[in-house]
This record gives C-alpha cells, structure tokens and sequence, in this order.
C-alpha cells in the first residue's frame, strides 16, 4: 500500500464511500419492492446475483478459481456454510427493513465488531488487549440496556450481528476474492432460490409477473443491488489501508441509523438511546486503540527502515552485496507483517 499513489488513494476512497454510502441506503430500497414478501425477494436477490456476477466473470474470463474449488471439498464445504449464514443475514435484514425495524437493524451492524472480538476469543483463541476488553464488556452492557428498553433482547441486531461475523470468519478461511467469493456462494443458493420462485408462481402468489414490468425490473435490480457495493469495496481495498476501511465501516449503520430516525420516524425512547450510546462508546473505544496501535506499528517500521539504512551492506559469499532485509535465499527484501488494523 506504500506504493500507492495520492491519485489511487483518492480513487480507493471515493468507492470505499460509494460502497458503505450504498449499503447504508439501502433500506430505501426494500420498501420498494412490497408487495413481494421478505422470502421472495430473498430469493430474487440469489437468483439475479448470480446471473450478474456470471456475466461479470464471463466478460473479464476469470473461471479458473471454479476448477480449483470444486477439487477441494473443504473449501466447498467452508463456501456452503458461508451461503446458508449469509443467506440468514440477507433474509432477517429485509425482512427487519420492510417490517419497520431499521434503527434495530443498524445496531446489528454497529456491533458486529465486538461480536467479532468475541467470536476471536472463543473460537480462535484470540488473545484481547485491555481496552479490547473493556470495550466488549461496555457492548455486553449495552444489549442488557436495549433489552430492557425493547423489552426483549435485540434479537434482529443479534442474528444479524453473529450471522455477519461468522460470515466474515468462514469467508477468511475460504480466501476467494469478493466477486469469486459472490459467485460461489450464489452458485449454492441458487437452484433453492429458483425451486421457492417456480413453486410461488405455482401457487398463484409470485408478485414478479402480477404487478407490472416495473416491479420485475425491480426484483431484478437486486442483483445489482448486491453487487454493485461488492465492486467498490474491492476497488477500495486495494488502494486504501485496512485501518482507513476499518473507520469507514461505520459509515453504513450510521447511515441506517438516520434513516431509521429521520425517514422511517421509528420510536427512540431514552432507554434505547442510552443502549445506542454504550455502543458507540464501545466502538470509540475500539477505534481509539486500533489508530494507537497502527501508529505504533507504523512507528516501528520507519524506526526498522532507518536502523537498516544506516547498516552499511555485508557482502556475501562470492563478495556480492546482500540486499539489506533479505533472507538468505530470498529473492528480495523481506516483506513486513501487515499492521493489525482488528478494532
């Protein structure tokens, strides 16, 4: 990323914000689509991904990934376990939306990081630092406090929060780029997804064909609607730091957020204001140690680059020079780890 010039930063940046600013919008899109249900515009979005991510990888002719996948069964299986959670996500989330539930679903998003952190503990054995720490506890507190003010626990921001988290942990296995990665888990969810729509029109209630050309244009542009936000933020992550993504992130809940308030007018009684604060607080804190600990990092590597500069060469066997940084054997210098940009 050292590399990378002022002009490709500012492009990185300007679809990183395309692709939160999409994502954070898009509860203005669900509305749209009533009459169609939560399930068959669950549906739709698989069905119409797919038909666009396929001819996206058709034109650039990047298939060679397929053949490696499908001889590899862990990895086959890594991609259905991660269509079925975000099948979940993808239907809760639309269904919380049409259901007038968006400040709700915001919160799923605003603490998914911390259900990360929790999920680093348990499952990979992740060790925390102390305001890590402190910054899971104060999100702990925050669901007791919400669950109190909805008089029941946050449900929709759970299943959405642990959904997406875990979405994210089996997609780091799988390691497949994001558009590769669309394609495969659409792949699994599509023959399920087009089986529910030739089964509703069957039973006389698929809206696609009942309420005008518009209206399929519009379940058909949630392909579009998926993908789209999916291509800037792979353009944005090659051209911008990890940490620059991790604080734009917040962009999209803040943005449900708002609409939540401002546009839907759903019910902020001061118990649910007091939850949404202990959040933000969490994720403040969060922020503030990751900026600390990338500037640290940062730190150390140029106090590594001067020390190595100011080390004068050592010549090898055959009286050649070494590259400083470089490993005996290596073909050049030595790569630095990459920053732990976690909240």
């Amino acid at each position: 990323m050292a590399g990378t010039s002022r002009g490709e930063q500012r492009i990185g940046l300007l679809n990183g914000f395309a692709a939160y600013g999409m994502w954070g919008l898009v509860p203005l899109f669900w509305p749209l689509l009533k009459p169609a249900g939560a399930m068959e515009i669950l549906a739709h979005r698989m069905v119409w991904s797919l038909a666009l991510v396929a001819v996206a990888l058709l034109f650039t002719r990047r298939w060679a990934w397929a053949g490696e996948l499908l001889r590899q069964p862990r990895r086959l299986a890594l991609i259905t376990v991660a269509a079925a959670v975000i099948t979940v996500n993808w239907g809760v989330y639309i269904w919380a939306v049409n259901s007038g539930h968006v400040v709700e679903a915001s919160l799923g998003y605003f603490i998914n990081p911390l259900v990360t952190i929790a999920m680093g503990v348990l499952l990979l054995k992740e060790r925390l630092r102390p305001v890590q720490w402190v910054a899971v506890g104060v999100g702990f507190a925050a669901v007791v406090v919400l669950t109190v003010g909805y008089g029941r626990p946050p449900w929709i921001s759970l299943v959405l929060a642990f959904s997406f988290a875990t979405y994210g942990l089996v997609k780091k296995k799988v390691n497949l780029g994001g558009v590769e990665s669309l394609a495969a888990e659409t792949a699994v969810q599509f023959l399920p997804a087009l089986g529910y729509l030739v089964w509703l029109s069957a039973q006389g209630d698929s809206t696609f064909t009942s309420e005008g050309p518009g209206h399929a244009a519009l379940l058909a542009a949630t392909g579009l609607v998926t993908a789209l936000p999916l291509v800037c933020f792979g353009a944005a992550a090659i051209r911008v730091p990890l940490s620059t993504l991790g604080l734009l992130q917040y962009l999209a809940p803040v943005f449900q957020f708002l609409l939540g308030i401002l546009y839907f007018h759903e019910a902020m009684p001061p118990e649910r204001w007091a939850g949404f604060a202990l959040v933000w607080l969490a994720l403040a804190l969060l922020t503030w140690n990751a900026l600390r600990t990338a500037r640290r990092s940062a730190r150390a590597l140029r106090a590594e680059a001067h020390r190595m500069a100011a080390t004068p060469p050592k010549s090898g066997a055959a009286g050649a020079p070494v590259a400083r940084g470089a490993a005996p054997g290596a073909s050049g210098p030595a790569e630095p780890e990459p920053l732990d940009t976690r909240p």
